[in-house]
Parts: C-alpha cells; structure tokens; sequence
C-alpha cells in the first residue's frame, strides 16, 4: 500500500522521493482519496471526455506486464477513439512515451553512465514492442544525464552523429518490431566544424533513418544553461510522413512558444511529441495546460514526455535566478501524458518512476475536430503575416492608439 504524506497544513505534499503523497501522480491520489462517483466526475474535469465518452484503459499482452513488474517501471495504456465515418476507415496507431531516470551516478565514467542507460531502457522498449506499439519516442537528450545547467564541456563527449551508437541501437529494435522510433540525442554535426545541437532522429520502421529535426528554441532561464552547448536549430518545422502518421517533433522548450506549435499544425502533422527534461518548481503548473492547449489549437495529438529523478554533479554550479551555487538541477517530474485534439487526455504516468504510457489513437479525429471548429478556416494568417513582417523590422512601432484625453490634466 501507498504511504500517505501529509504536509502541516493539512495539504497534500510531495514526498522526498518525488511522489505525491505517496502516489504515483495526482490523477492515483484523487482514485485513491475519492467515491467512484466522485472520481468520475473530479476526472472528467481535470482530463475531459474524448468523443464524448471517458477514457478507455488497454489490456496489454503479459510480457509486457512481467517486464514492467520485473524491472519496476509504470505502465499504462489508454485509448483515444474517433467518431465513426462512412468514407474512411479508421486510422488507428499505437504510440509509445517512455521516460527515466538515469541509470549511473554522474561520477561514474561516461562510457559507463551511457552503457547503463542503454541496458536500463532494453526491458522497456521491448515491452513496447511486445505490446504492439508503433511509434516510440523517448525524452529529451535520453543517452546522458542532462548536464546543460553545469556548462561544463565535458559532457559533451556525449554527442555523437546521426548515425551514431544510439541510433544503431535503437535501429535493432526498430527492425525487430516494425516500429518506427523517435530518438532525441545531442548531436555532433562533423559535417560543419563539430558543432553541436539538440536533435532528434527519426528512425523508420524497417532500421532507416528518415531524418532530423534540431531544437528550435533554447531557454534562457533558471538553471537551463544550454545555450553554452548548442545553438538555436536550423532545420525549420519539418514534419516526417511515416508508415503511421504523419508526425513532428516540438523539442522541449518550444512548447511554450505557441507558434512554433502552429508551424507543425500548418505542415500537416497529426502527431507531435514534445521530448523534454523539466524540473517542478520552475514549470510544473505549465506541464499539464501547454500541450494540451496546442493539441486544441491545431487540431492534432501531442505526446508529452518528461525525465524523472534529481541528477548530482560532482561540481556545484549558479543558475540566472540568484540561488546560492547548488549541485543538482531539482527534480524531473515525469508525468509524460497524451493530450487529443478534442481536449481530452491520458492521466499521466509517475511523477517519479520510469515509465511506459502507450495510447491508441485514431488519427481521424484531427481532421473531425478541424471540420468541427473550423480554425484553419476562421484563422487571419494574412493578419498575422502582415503583423510579423513589420514586427521583425527594426523601425516597427506597435499598434497602440492612445486615449487623446490620456495625459489631459483635470
């Protein structure tokens, strides 16, 4: 049994190991706390109904369930339906979020701490693969420790190419399960001068890589020192036409910029993951609204996932907000969650376990809900456009028109 935590006010606390209360996730609190009746409707509040109805939970195969048992990871699987239509089948698809702590200290080699990971997420992603899924993604950065708030050089020894020993490992499973699989590394771009950034690799579902897409946006904030290891991406807002679905990739800190979401939307994505690494007390109460919101505005599912654990390194750093010098980044809450375009949701798996959230969606409700709401169509890109082109214009004076009276003296 799950221990309850009590903070002294009476309210609910997050215990030291990163749970709530000693639950797995708010949504495992509130089933716990609550009559059925109430939990049904406390639920439809905070995640929705999807066409209507309440979530359906998945029965997954028994090798999935004994890896997740045998190698103690969350697993759960929920499944997002469409309205029936007399012209098109249904266009099902069965995605796959893992998220994880790191396996090693920080203070192990790196070869070590790299290896570690690798064997770490081999029961999970077969557990995957035995269960069907056909689109993978893990979180950001998921071969190392996420070494960005130190700006020390040396984790960069983990960057590697493209097509380098994480992709070759992932292209096995890829080829062995017929799923496609989305990998975000820190890449080594030997091509022009080493330079480095924040990709993610696109692997197809016969081993094949279909290609890349780089960080669009780098956070200036807190702890997050990025920018000292890569630059802003150059690859624009590709989406990659796959053997499931048209899908893209929002690499964590775009997601809170709304028109990056739209970018994806407009070159026709029906599935965007957001591979992230995030800690609670910087943007916790964002987490479970921005995703959800972009899956709304454009009409498509987002696949949100984020690391868990609180990773040390061995040399204090300081951080842009005036903390005392501190050797770790806080805690990654987890909470990897899929959001539909009709606003409904998952409940979201640990906010301190690894993690396996597999969901089946029926692409066909993106374009019902764009049929439905008509965006594209009530939507003033020409507006907008117009508004940029000044905007980025270094003579562009807003459009403020002022009271007359304003300054007017009694």
């Amino acid at each position: 049994m799950e221990a309850k935590i009590t903070a002294e006010n009476g309210k609910t606390a997050i215990g030291k190991d990163g749970s709530v209360a000693g639950f797995d996730s708010l949504h495992r609190l509130l089933q716990s706390s609550l009559p059925p009746h109430l939990f049904q409707e406390a639920s439809r509040l905070l995640i929705g109904l999807n066409c209507g109805k309440t979530l359906d939970s998945v029965a997954l195969p028994d090798p999935a369930k004994s890896l997740s048992v045998n190698h103690d990871f969350d697993l759960q699987a929920f499944s997002f339906r469409a309205d029936k239509e007399s012209l098109r089948e249904p266009r099902s698809v069965r995605v796959g979020l893992i998220q994880n702590s790191i396996a090693l200290p920080t203070t192990e080699p790196l070869l070590d701490q790299k290896r570690g990971i690798f064997e770490k997420l081999t029961p999970i992603i077969e557990a995957a693969g035995a269960s069907g899924v056909n689109i993978l993604c893990l979180q950001e950065a998921w071969t190392m420790p996420f070494a960005f708030c130190t700006r020390e050089k040396k984790w960069c020894e983990f960057a590697e190419p493209v097509d380098g020993e994480s992709t070759k490992f992932l292209q096995e499973f890829a080829r062995r399960y017929n799923m496609v699989i989305v990998s975000p590394i820190l890449e080594r771009d030997v091509n022009h001068g080493e330079t480095l950034w924040n990709t993610a690799v696109i692997i197809g579902n016969h081993g094949n890589i279909i290609g890349k897409h780089r960080k669009n946006h780098i956070p200036r904030v807190g702890d997050f020192n990025e920018s000292t290891y890569y630059m802003e991406g150059n690859t624009g807002h590709p989406v990659f036409e796959t053997a499931y679905g048209k899908i893209a990739v929002n690499i964590c800190y775009g997601r809170h910029h709304p028109l990056n979401w739209l970018a994806f939307g407009l070159n026709g994505a029906e599935i965007v993951f957001n591979p992230s690494a995030t800690v609670g007390e910087l943007s916790e109460p964002m987490w479970p609204i921005e995703a959800r919101n972009a899956a709304i505005a454009n009409s498509y599912f987002v696949c949100s996932i984020n690391r868990v654990g609180t990773e040390h390194f061995p040399n204090p750093f300081t951080s842009g907000d005036g903390k005392p010098q501190h050797a770790d980044f806080g805690h990654f809450y987890g909470s990897s969650y899929v959001s539909a375009p009709d606003s409904s949701c998952t409940a979201s798996l640990s906010r301190y376990r690894d993690g396996l959230l597999i969901s089946d969606m029926d692409l066909n409700l993106c374009r019902q809900l764009k049929d439905k709401w008509g965006f594209r169509m009530t939507a003033r890109y020409e507006i907008y456009a117009d508004l940029l082109a000044h905007y980025v214009k270094p003579d562009f004076e807003p459009q403020v028109i002022a009271d007359p009276l304003l300054h007017k003296k009694a």
